[in-house]
């Protein structure tokens, strides 16, 4: 896939809740995976059934994603109207790292580019206007 630009909405616990809401809404179906899932929390953290990512593909230029968010996991502070994150996902990793560069200079990276358990190149800052950006490498080299 191409680099893409999609929304990413974070959510204090009710991701499950509003992605289901919005694939009856625009017709799809959302699909989750949970903090637990992914060993991401201690077995038995209230946070183990929340939404660590999550998708509602609707049509090829539709799409939306979704976390719930942890405090003390999750960067920031979760502020209903600042929960929404920009991010570029795709397999073009020059355009993707180049992104990340350039869009993070003067800004503040708060995860630099690694591979991830799930095994893509990820990445996350806020850039110097505010504005907070996922970059996803799928399949990256790290």
């Amino acid at each position: 896939m191409p680099a893409a630009l999609h929304p990413y909405l974070n959510f204090d616990g009710k991701a499950r809740e509003a992605f289901e809401f919005y694939g009856q809404a625009l017709g799809g179906t959302p699909q989750f995976s949970t903090f637990g899932e992914f060993q991401a929390v201690p077995e038995g953290h209230p946070a183990s059934d929340l939404i660590m990512h999550g998708a509602l593909e609707v049509t090829d230029l539709i799409r939306l994603y979704v976390s719930d968010y942890i405090e003390g996991m999750s960067p920031g502070k979760f502020t209903v109207g600042n929960n929404v994150t920009l991010s570029l996902m795709g397999d073009d990793e020059q355009v993707l790292r180049s992104a990340f560069e350039k869009l993070s200079e003067g800004g503040e990276i708060t995860m630099p580019l690694e591979k991830q358990m799930w095994g893509d190149v990820y990445g996350s800052f806020t850039d110097r206007f505010g504005i907070v950006w996922q970059v996803n490498i799928s399949g990256g080299e790290g």
